[in-house]
């Protein structure tokens, strides 16, 4: 008999932070603090009301934001994770660098997180 799969994340795991940060010649920056809270099912993210990110152009950092959902939700929805998605995302707070922040430095970040509120939450690496 096959157990079914778990809820992620089975409690609230506040303050999950991250720094992508790399240095070359493609150089990659993002710092992101999220807030995992269970939902009734699915994946929702939200930017946190009255979140402020001193970056120009700001019209990028709405695609930043996005991009951290997907890199979020991806890492959550991996089969090696064995875990069924219930989860509201809040983005608390966010850091942009002109030289290195771009969607696929905060889609990172954002797999970075959800890795961690994993590793918080008890599922071990695979």
């Amino acid at each position: 008999m096959t157990s079914a799969p778990s809820r992620f994340p089975p409690y609230p795991i506040r303050g999950v932070r991250v720094l992508h940060q790399r240095h070359n010649c493609a150089p990659h920056f993002a710092e992101i603090e999220v807030d995992f809270e269970p939902a009734a099912e699915g994946f929702v993210f939200e930017v946190a009301q009255g979140l402020t990110v001193d970056y120009e152009p700001a019209e990028a950092l709405s695609r930043f934001f996005a991009a951290t959902a997907v890199g979020i939700e991806e890492q959550l929805s991996s089969p090696e994770h064995g875990v069924v998605i219930a989860t509201r995302v809040v983005l608390r707070r966010a850091r942009a660098d002109t030289f290195g922040s771009h969607e696929l430095a905060f889609k990172v970040a954002g797999h970075l997180a959800a890795r961690k509120a994993l590793e918080r939450a008890g599922y071990p690496r695979r």
